[in-house]
């Protein structure tokens, strides 16, 4: 099985032509299934995206979403449109919102949008102001107390659903893959050639999710998990545990890429 991996496509910022290149480029790969995740688009516009995407390449799409998809709107308002969209394509799979899924009989997959949480690196000192905070309604008029504890729950939300998933996909199969939008640590949040500072990482790290990793992989020295994340736009690859690697890919706005197709045993 071939599985073609991408992220922070941000669709928005191309043509007609330009989207449909992506797609026969992505058809030219030859792969069995499409990861995606996240940055897709923004919110009046990502299901139609993803209806353009799926219709095209005609093949089964897992996915995620990042911030960019919730711009214009509000997170449990688009979570709910891709709900109902993925009633309707039977190709489209949104996984925050099932367990876990079987590609083979030894590799699992599982996902979470995760957040920038504002556990990690110097949240009080940073500089960083992110759109999110003003095209985000969940995030839009907060003090930046109120705006830690609103991130703190969202890292939270995709820490308990990986909790409470990723155990269940461990005992079925020897390996898995966790598609996720956010870098789960420092080590694997990468922008030229570097990992974060502590202005950026609270906004581009899940310390909530990275924890929760750590520990259950910690305990399942016998299974393998493999992280594939982007947000920052970075290319890198980080091994925090001898049984758990995180991929991080690259992105330029208005240039999508395929990050790279593997083969799932």
């Amino acid at each position: 099985m071939r599985a073609a991996w991408i992220t922070d496509i941000h669709l928005n910022f191309l043509n007609a032509e330009q989207v449909l290149a992506f797609c026969a480029a992505l058809r030219a790969e030859n792969p069995d299934l499409v990861l995606l995740g996240g940055d897709i688009a923004e919110a009046d516009t990502v299901e139609w995206y993803l209806k353009t995407l799926t219709a095209d390449i005609r093949l089964p799409m897992y996915f995620v979403l990042g911030n960019h998809d919730f711009y214009q709107g509000s997170i449990p308002t688009v979570r709910k449109v891709m709900d109902d969209l993925c009633r309707n394509e039977s190709r489209l799979t949104y996984l925050s919102r099932i367990g876990c899924v079987k590609l083979t009989d030894t590799t699992g997959l599982v996902g979470h949008d995760g957040w920038g949480d504002g556990r990690l690196g110097d949240y009080a000192g940073s500089t960083v102001r992110l759109n999110d905070h003003r095209l985000i309604r969940e995030l839009t008029g907060l003090d930046r107390d109120e705006l830690l504890l609103r991130l703190n729950r969202l890292g939270d939300d995709a820490a308990d659903h990986l909790r409470s998933v990723l155990p269940q996909a461990l005992d079925a199969h020897e390996r898995v893959i966790l598609l996720t939008h956010v870098p789960p640590f420092i080590e694997s949040c990468w922008h030229e050639g570097k990992t974060s500072d502590g202005n950026w990482a609270p906004f581009f790290t899940c310390k909530a999710v990275g924890d929760v990793l750590l520990e259950i992989m910690s305990k399942r020295p016998d299974r393998q998990l493999t992280v594939l994340c982007g947000h920052c736009h970075g290319a890198g690859r980080a091994r925090m545990l001898s049984n758990l690697e995180i991929l991080t890919g690259r992105a330029e706005y208005g240039a999508p890429e395929i990050q790279t197709v593997f083969e799932i045993d």
